[in-house]
């Protein structure tokens, strides 16, 4: 063989991996699909709920503070079981006790005037009914701050997956709708996603109720809404 037709061949020979890679490489065919969304909401009476209830106390010195912020708590906390039973959860939220500053008008130092000590206790009770009283019992005995009032349910879960099935059971009634449309059938379901979330209906920062008020507190618990969204994604073919 000539030099030449040699070194024609060679290069033929290598050229030919490349193309059939580059035919390997080529974009398979989209496979024609729709896309769906399905969403629901479910709604919920709560069944239980959660008070943060708080003493706060202050003194010029730290240990006036702390220690008239103890002798309250454990009158709060006394009363708290007494209402909400043995079912009911009590126990410490957080603590803190902080320095009081004044500031100077011409600048300088800040100088320590007092101390404020403050005890968050949580209420945890599955007795709807009793909330307005524990907050109620807590201010007489003492309390100063409700912190925070939640209302939630003890098994997120069930709601969750009632409102999940109620959000793919709309989406493949979509698809289902959308496939009749354009004269197609659902092959396959390709992939599905979803989301959920909790609303609680909340109360939050009702500060500094008073101890002396006669009436008792009402509370409405109203309801919660459980949404869950589902995007499905289905292969068609002709009919």
């Amino acid at each position: 063989m000539k030099p030449c037709t040699l070194l024609l061949s060679l290069l033929f020979g290598l050229a030919l991996p490349a193309t059939a890679h580059a035919q390997d490489a080529e974009p398979k065919p989209k496979v024609p699909s729709i896309a769906v969304n399905g969403e629901a909401v479910v709604t919920v009476e709560p069944d239980q709920a959660e008070i943060d209830i708080g003493v706060v106390t202050q003194s010029r010195t730290a240990v006036d503070a702390a220690g008239e912020n103890a002798s309250k708590v454990s009158q709060v906390i006394a009363e708290l079981k007494k209402v909400a039973g043995p079912q009911g959860e009590i126990k410490t939220a957080g603590y803190a006790l902080t320095p009081n500053y004044r500031y100077p008008k011409e600048g300088g130092k800040p100088e320590i005037v007092g101390y404020t000590a403050t005890n968050i206790v949580r209420a945890k009770t599955s007795n709807l009914a009793v909330v307005g009283k524990l907050i109620d019992a807590a201010m007489r005995a003492g309390a100063n701050r409700v912190q925070r009032l939640a209302f939630m349910l003890k098994d997120e879960q069930a709601a969750q997956r009632q409102a999940l099935r109620e959000a793919t059971l709309k989406a493949k009634a979509k698809a289902d709708e959308i496939a009749r449309a354009l004269g197609v059938k659902i092959v396959r379901v390709r992939s599905v996603t979803e989301s959920g979330q909790v609303v609680r209906p909340m109360m939050q920062d009702a500060v500094a109720l008073r101890a002396e008020a006669a009436a008792q507190t009402p509370i409405e618990a109203g309801t919660i809404e459980v949404r869950a969204s589902v995007v499905l994604t289905a292969e068609i073919a002709g009919p």
